[in-house]
């Protein structure tokens, strides 16, 4: 019985060795994908340049008169475009991620041929 059992479980594994480009390139892709999307949602619901950009000529803390208009105006001006490349660091930086997903298993077998045929 035992001998069944590993022998169950060997096929298994050289089924899965077999299996895992495929899934790596196709269902492992759309995993990546979302995830990166999900961290580029993430970074957005964290900076929202849009919401300071939508507010840009409403004064801060109820200062109405001219110069708190104006402060108020450089301020929300300021914080819209260093959040802005914040998130276009962010969109890099996960764009990123995802090609080190796609490359990474061609890269690891790479390194394992070559220190075999060395």
């Amino acid at each position: 019985m035992w001998i069944l059992v590993l022998q169950r479980i060997f096929f298994e594994a050289v089924l899965d060795l077999l299996y895992f480009p495929l899934w790596w390139y196709t269902g492992g892709v759309w995993h990546a994908l979302k995830w990166a999307m999900s961290m580029f949602q993430d970074g957005n619901r964290t900076l929202l340049p849009l919401l300071w950009l939508k507010n840009l000529t409403v004064p801060m803390f109820g200062q109405y008169d001219w110069q708190g208009r104006i402060i108020s105006f450089i301020m929300r001006f300021i914080q819209f475009v260093v959040r802005s490349i914040a998130l276009l660091f962010w969109f890099f930086v996960c764009i990123i991620l995802f090609c080190i997903w796609l490359i990474l298993p061609v890269l690891i077998s790479y390194g394992f041929l070559k220190s075999i045929v060395r």
